[in-house]
C-alpha cells in the first residue's frame, strides 16, 4: 500500500461502511439515500480521474501536424520572396518588419492554442466532475439544516411537522456526525480527480470543494458540541440528586 497518494478502493470501502451504518441507523432515509449516490461517485471517480488525465494522443498528433504545416507554410513564403534589385527605402523596410512581427504574432497565438487544447480539454472535465461533488455538498447541508439540538429542550413536544420528531438525543449525534464523515469523503473524491492531473485551475476547484466541506463540518461540530454540553448538564443534575437523594426531574427528548 502507498501512503503518498489516495488509494480509490479505500475510499470507496469507506463510503460503503458509511452508507450501511446509516442504512441501519436510519433505514430508508433521505441521508442514506444520498450516501449512496456519493458511493456510485465513489466508483466512478478511479475511471473517471484516469479518464481526465489519460494523454491525448491523437490530439497531439493532430496539434504536431498542424504546427509543422504553418511553419512550413511560412518558410515557403519566406524562400519564395524575391526583393526587387534596386532601391531599397526605409518606409519599405518599416512596413516589411510591420507584417512580419504581425504575421508572427498571429502564428505564436495559433500554436499556443493548439498546444494548449488538450490540458483545456482536460480541465474541463476535472471542473465538471468537482461542480458535481459541490452540489452534493450542499445537498448534506441541506439534511443537516434543520437539525437544531436546541428544539430537543423545547418543553413542547415537537408536531408531526418536526424535522426532530421521534428523534433521540442520540440519534440526532449520530446523525449529524454522519453528515459530517459524508462530507470528508466528498473532499476526498475532489482530490482524487486532480491526483495525477497537475492544473492549477482544477486543483483551486478542488481546493474550494475541501473549504466547502471543512466549513459545513465546522457548523455540524458546533451543534455536536451543543449536545455534549446538555449531556453534561443532565450527568451533573443526576450526580447532585443521587448526593441529595432527591427524585430527578429530567425533561423529555
Amino acid at each position: 500500500m502507498s501512503y503518498e497518494a489516495l488509494d480509490p478502493a479505500k475510499i470507496i470501502q469507506t463510503i460503503e461502511i458509511l452508507q450501511n451504518r446509516i442504512d441501519q441507523r436510519f433505514p430508508g432515509s433521505g441521508l442514506s439515500k444520498v450516501c449512496a449516490e456519493i458511493l456510485k461517485i465513489g466508483e466512478h471517480a478511479q475511471a473517471r480521474s484516469e479518464w481526465i488525465a489519460r494523454p491525448l494522443y491523437s490530439l497531439r498528433v493532430a496539434t504536431v501536424l498542424l504546427i509543422l504545416l504553418i511553419v512550413g507554410g511560412l518558410a515557403s513564403v519566406v524562400f519564395m520572396l524575391h526583393p526587387d534589385q534596386g532601391r531599397f527605402e526605409w518606409d519599405d523596410l518599416v512596413q516589411t518588419l510591420e507584417a512580419g512581427i504581425n504575421d508572427v504574432l498571429l502564428i505564436g497565438a495559433a500554436i499556443f492554442f493548439l498546444t494548449t487544447m488538450e490540458r483545456r480539454i482536460k480541465r474541463h472535465r476535472a471542473l465538471a466532475a468537482i461542480h458535481e461533488l459541490r452540489s452534493v455538498a450542499h445537498i448534506i447541508d441541506m439534511h443537516q439544516l434543520t437539525k437544531d439540538p436546541e428544539r430537543l429542550m423545547l418543553p413542547a413536544s415537537p408536531n408531526s411537522n418536526s424535522t426532530l420528531a421521534g428523534m433521540t438525543m442520540y440519534e440526532l449525534r449520530r446523525y449529524l456526525e454522519y453528515c459530517g464523515e459524508m462530507l470528508s469523503l466528498v473532499g476526498k473524491i475532489a482530490t482524487l480527480y486532480v491526483q495525477k492531473f497537475d492544473d492549477d485551475v482544477s486543483l483551486a476547484a478542488a481546493s474550494e470543494v475541501e473549504e466547502l466541506t471543512t466549513g459545513l463540518s465546522q457548523k455540524i461540530w458546533q451543534k455536536i458540541m451543543i449536545l455534549h454540553s446538555f449531556d453534561r448538564q443532565e450527568l451533573e443534575a443526576r450526580v447532585a440528586a443521587e448526593e441529595t437523594q432527591q427524585p430527578l426531574i429530567v425533561s423529555d427528548k
